[in-house]
């Protein structure tokens, strides 16, 4: 799985056939079956339209997509929610996040060894008391998003709910750039050796992201802007 998340990051339509032959080429030969099971493990998705890998939610549960051809111009207009894989020296944990896309600032975040609905709902719930609530949350049609609690909640709080298109992961384009930079600048070079540690470095890196230019937003610094205009 550790491969495979790496391997995807370089390649990002790579799909179960090129996986394995990946890992053909470093003489570990598995089966069709087994590594499709171990890329929806990792979370790891390529980008093309395809027969998705990851578990769908119930289609009552789906929501369309908000975002096409609309002008995010302020902070909290909208936020891309999202799940990815994490390795460690020793075994993985999965990470949540919410950026604001008008920022690029990670509004909020958190670990967990387990892909339960309720992980990522209590991290949009700790971003909303400290942040206040979006006018949309655009997520995937993962089974965390397309479930009961989690848009029951939304609803509740009135927050507009959009969802990626059936193959699309462009359409959360955001939150996807954000875990290549985090990967490749941080997780890849810096293997922790358990949750605290992870935890830890994690947050340590997310201050200097914060503070620093980014090219998608004029060379302004995410917490600047975000701040700025909150």
């Amino acid at each position: 799985m550790r491969l495979m998340d790496h391997h995807i990051m370089q390649e990002p339509t790579a799909g179960v056939i090129t996986m394995k032959c990946m890992l053909k080429e470093k003489e570990i030969n598995m089966s069709y079956e087994r590594v499709r099971r171990l890329m929806r493990k990792a979370s790891v998705i390529p980008i093309y339209p395809r027969r998705m890998l990851t578990q769908k939610g119930e289609n009552k549960y789906i929501y369309p997509y908000l975002l096409r051809h609309l002008e995010i111009s302020k902070p909290n207009q909208v936020w891309q929610i999202d799940i990815t894989y994490i390795p460690m020296k020793n075994g993985f944990m999965y990470m949540t996040a919410v950026i604001d896309v008008y920022s690029r600032y990670i509004v909020g975040w958190g670990i967990s060894n387990s892909l339960e609905a309720s992980e990522s709902l209590k991290v949009v719930q700790e971003a909303i008391n400290i942040h206040g609530k979006p006018d949309i949350l655009n997520s995937d049609q993962g089974t965390q998003f397309s479930c009961h609690s989690y848009v029951a909640f939304l609803k509740k709080e009135e927050i507009k709910i959009s969802m990626d298109g059936k193959g699309r992961c462009l359409d959360n384009i955001f939150i996807e750039r954000f875990w290549r930079t985090l990967k490749y600048q941080h997780i890849f070079l810096n293997p922790a050796k358990d949750g605290l540690e992870l935890y830890l470095g994690i947050q340590k890196w997310l201050l200097r992201y914060h503070n620093r230019s980014h090219q998608g937003i004029q060379l302004k610094k995410p917490l600047e802007k975000y701040k700025s205009a909150a």
